[in-house]
């Protein structure tokens, strides 16, 4: 048959994904040049690009010189003898002219009966005729003869082709034939080639390649780029015409008419009880067995195989590699466009065929029978049937851990909701939809109508609308909607109101502990931690691991701050039910997500946390993997690892507003504001607050850690601790207003400054202690300094200096936290005679002049000259100077001295060396000695030697 050309240049003369075959056909044509010719067979399936592979060998070979001819076997209108031989020969006349039809060895006037379309030429001649015809053309340049869909020809091209093959090794003359794969007499002559070339679909980076060039540019629209890779199946005909139909806003669904046109075509050639049958098929979806179809067609399953293996053969299905006895539709646009053909009434009787095969074929639906039944139930007209298969398919799906699976099938389940359906099942079928949601974050997703219930709620008993109504209010506070997740909760504690059902109390009270902390009232934490309680014990009462699971998951997120013992053996409870209850993966992945975190606040451990957010991301669970996400942001700022943390945070926001998580979209805006805060950076602080600003009030908190976390460190680092104060005050005082769950600087940095400022003495330290968030690695630098000063106002100067070194021992994996601890409880320490304040304020100041951080680094050598501490002037040169020196004072250059005497040079040749004065060497050289405590030069230079000269020159 003729295959529809194949693809788009991505550029001039260029194939995508075609660079082996087209070497290949350009090493033949070079050889050809050379006298040796040879044939090439190009095979592949229909729409792979055979056409237009040879389309660019004409191209090619016309470019270097060489003449070449191109024809094609016709499939429209009767079989003409020699056809692709005739269309080759007409060409070559259009451009170089054919012998005279009286012309020696009477060739011209065979070629003038091929080229007539006459019958009656013995093969043999018109082999012979069109041989010395091409050898003739080709001359010392060389010739292309291009055949294509040689599959298609008659016996006679082959005879020709045949005769063709024998001589052209001789001959400066290449033959390319184009055919499709599979057994016959095309076969054998293309075994007999010397080059065979399979053209193979594409892949998804050359599909990617392709649709761009044929849009005319790299920036395809996302829903197009998706329907390509899922659609085209790598074929190039496909991907252009999918390209060509593409309108914004249009019918996902539609068919391209060429595409259309094509598999008609080739479904027409196999007959109408194949038409039939892959019509049937089509009610499947894109897999489907023979035994099912045959029942479906009402067909025999003999006679079905049979079908099915031409069907195969004309490309239109595969065999399916999971199954043996399976087929699979090459393209679900095959599908698509098959199923179309049967007409109403067959499509109905073949569907209810189809739903009566599968239930006696698959009793109890297993594996993806389930899902399949449910869309034949749907396509036989009934509704009730569908929708009890796909929630239970579903359900299953949730058990499995592929909840974006579940999600697909009840938003399908959806479309069918209406009131001839029973109001139980259609609270079924909604109810879990809500709950995949809540477990993928796809809020973005779901159907406009689906978080209303209008006029569903009817039949249904109070406790099951109010199940309805807390799910609904967990999505509003998922996608950051707080106000109208608070109204629906509200709406479902009234629809309970004191019906005893333990399950439904369970869930609303879970509702609530998710919920109520977006309440702006000073008892929204107390209000959701009793929330928690009750959802704990109402969901033990009722028998529900996994609902208790949840509740203990809630419960120890709220209070892990002040309870960090407990919260651990709440996690630990939880994984214990997942566990037992394996059902739920998500309630498992969950848990130890929480225990993973909760470590991390502890130990400032990474590796688990970071498996658990791999582990979300690999079961779908995107808000579990997100809040896991943040977390390691956070952690990754505080480690100094700023590069890697804006990479975490940018690709988080854009999956967050993708899906409709509007909260976890504020959550990665405040991370991105403590990242720029944590580097001293105001301007880009002002930027990343202004776009946080909008988003402020889509997760509950936000207004506090925004002030400790990002304006509060910043002005720190900007040496603007009055700023400090008032911005760290104004983070307390919205917790007073409205507390959070989560820790903002209170009990760390906030607190230490607040010891300092002299606004917190040991009372206020104590009770942090006491709290349990000062554990947290983060905070332990800050707490345990603030001990420290408390310490040494009260004149207990050793207690003090092993507290702080206590806390700069914790502050080893956070940089950043250990070196602002020192700058700010260095000038107490000096004056109340604890610890090293000297020290610390010169590793400060390294730390903070090597980060780009001059407030701060110019504060410590402020320090330092108020404690008498020489300080090195800054110049070029500073970081040559190895940090043990740095530290000792040394300059740039005193280390340039301390060189040359580790070499044991003299005062005269370093003077000369250095361009300096003896004299100033001997100043150098003195200051060297008191600087690093060594006795004399032979000293120094025996102890400094390989340390300056191991050092960049």
């Amino acid at each position: 048959m003729t295959e529809p050309h194949a693809c788009t240049d991505p550029g001039p003369g260029g194939l995508v994904g075609r660079g082996e075959g087209s070497s290949r056909v350009a090493r033949a044509l070079g050889e050809a040049r050379s006298g040796r010719g040879a044939a090439v067979f190009v095979s592949g399936e229909p729409g792979v690009g055979r056409t237009r592979f040879a389309a660019a060998a004409v191209a090619a070979a016309r470019a270097a010189g060489m003449g070449a001819a191109h024809g094609r076997t016709g499939t429209v209108g009767p079989a003409v003898p020699y056809r692709p031989l005739a269309q080759a020969l007409l060409a070559l006349a259009r451009t170089e002219g054919l012998p005279a039809t009286g012309g020696p060895g009477g060739h011209g006037r065979i070629l003038a009966r091929l080229v007539g379309g006459r019958s009656g030429v013995p093969p043999l001649v018109a082999a012979e005729a069109v041989l010395r015809t091409v050898a003739s053309a080709a001359d010392r340049r060389g010739f292309l003869l291009v055949l294509d869909d040689l599959h298609e020809a008659d016996p006679g091209t082959l005879a020709v082709v045949d005769h063709l093959l024998d001589h052209l090794p001789s001959l400066p003359v290449v033959l390319l034939a184009t055919v499709s794969p599979g057994p016959g007499p095309v076969a054998a002559l293309a075994a007999r080639a010397r080059h065979r070339i399979d053209l193979a679909p594409l892949g998804p980076e050359d599909v990617r390649r392709l649709a761009a060039a044929e849009h005319g540019s790299a920036a395809l629209p996302p829903e197009l780029l998706r329907r390509v890779l899922a659609e085209s199946a790598g074929l190039p005909f496909l991907v252009r015409e999918l390209v060509r139909a593409y309108e914004p806003g249009g019918d996902a669904a539609a068919v391209p008419e060429a595409v259309a046109a094509d598999v008609r075509r080739r479904a027409g050639r196999l007959g109408p009880d194949a038409g039939r049958l892959l019509g049937a098929a089509a009610l499947f979806g894109e897999r489907f067995g023979v035994p099912e179809v045959a029942r479906a067609a009402g067909a025999e399953e003999a006679v079905t195989a049979g079908l099915l293996r031409a069907a195969a053969e004309a490309h239109l299905v595969v065999p399916d590699p999971e199954d043996p006895g399976a087929y699979v539709f090459r393209h679900p646009l095959a599908a698509r466009v098959l199923g179309a053909e049967l007409s109403p009434a067959d499509r109905l009787r073949a569907a209810r065929r189809a739903v009566r095969a599968v239930a006696e074929l698959h009793p109890g639906l297993p594996g993806p029978w389930c899902a399949r039944a449910a869309r034949l139930h749907e396509r036989a007209g009934d509704p009730a049937g569908a929708l009890r298969r796909y929630a239970e398919a579903a359900r299953r799906a949730v058990a499995e851990g592929d909840p974006d699976r579940a999600l697909a099938l009840l938003t399908t389940a959806h479309g069918l909701l209406s009131p001839a359906v029973p109001a139980e099942l259609r609270a079924r079928c909604r109810e879990g939809l809500l709950d995949a949601v809540l477990l993928t974050g796809r809020v973005a997703g779901l159907p406009a109508d689906a978080l209303e219930l209008p006029g569903d709620g009817h039949g249904l008993p109070a406790a099951r609308r109010a199940g309805l109504h807390a799910r609904i209010a967990q999505v509003h506070a998922l996608a950051g909607r707080p106000e109208e997740a608070l109204r629906r909760l509200d709406l479902a504690r009234w629809t309970l109101g004191t019906a005893d059902d333990r399950a439904a109390t369970a869930l609303v009270e879970l509702a609530a502990a998710r919920v109520e902390p977006a309440r702006l009232a000073p008892e929204r934490l107390r209000t959701a931690t009793a929330a928690a309680r009750r959802a704990v014990d109402a969901g033990h009462a009722a028998g529900l691991p996994g609902l208790t699971g949840w509740a203990l998951l809630a419960l120890g997120r709220l209070t892990q701050d002040a309870d960090g013992q407990g919260a651990a053996e709440r996690f630990s409870r939880a994984r214990a039910l997942a566990s037992a209850e394996p059902g739920d993966p998500a309630l498992r992945i969950a848990a130890e997500g929480c225990l993973a975190r909760f470590a991390m606040r502890r130990d400032g451990l990474t590796a688990a946390v970071e498996e658990t957010r791999r582990a979300a991301e690999r079961a779908g669970l995107a808000p579990q993997a997100h809040e896991t996400g943040f977390a390691l942001a956070l952690d990754a700022v505080r480690r100094g690892r700023s590069g890697p943390a804006a990479e975490l945070i940018r690709d988080g926001e854009r999956d967050a507003a993708h899906r409709g998580m509007g909260r976890a979209v504020a959550l990665w805006r405040l991370a991105e504001a403590v990242r720029v805060a944590h580097r001293g950076r105001p301007e880009e602080l002002r930027e990343a607050l202004g776009r946080l600003g909008p988003v402020l009030d889509a997760a509950p908190g936000l207004r506090a850690m925004e002030f400790g976390l990002a304006r509060g460190f910043c002005s720190l680092l900007q040496e603007d601790h009055e700023a400090a104060e008032r911005e760290f005050a104004q983070a307390l005082a919205y917790d007073a207003e409205n507390p959070v769950a989560c820790d903002f600087g209170r009990h760390g940095v906030a607190l230490l400054c607040g010891v300092l400022a002299g606004r917190a003495g040991r009372r206020h330290h104590d009770l942090a202690l006491a709290a349990g968030a000062a554990a947290a690695r983060w905070n332990r630098p800050f707490a345990g300094l603030a001990d420290a000063v408390l310490l040494g106002r009260e004149g207990r100067a050793a207690e003090a200096t092993a507290a702080a070194g206590a806390a700069l021992v914790a502050a080893a994996p956070y940089p950043l936290a250990g070196r602002l601890g020192m700058r700010l409880v260095a000038p107490v320490a000096y004056e109340d005679g604890w610890g090293a304040p000297a020290e610390w304020a010169r590793e400060a100041e390294e730390f903070f002049h090597a980060t780009g951080l001059p407030a701060v680094a110019g504060a410590c050598r402020g320090l330092l000259r108020a404690m008498g501490v020489p300080v090195r002037q800054r110049r070029s040169g500073t970081d040559r100077v190895p940090a043990p020196l740095r530290r000792c004072g040394i300059t740039v250059r005193e280390f340039e001295v301390a060189r040359l005497l580790a070499e044991r040079f003299g005062n005269r040749d370093i003077a000369g060396r250095l361009h300096i004065s003896p004299r100033t060497v001997e100043k150098h050289v003195s200051s060297l000695l008191q600087k690093t405590g060594h006795p004399n030069r032979a000293a120094f230079a025996s102890a400094a030697r390989d340390l300056v000269t191991g050092s960049a020159p």
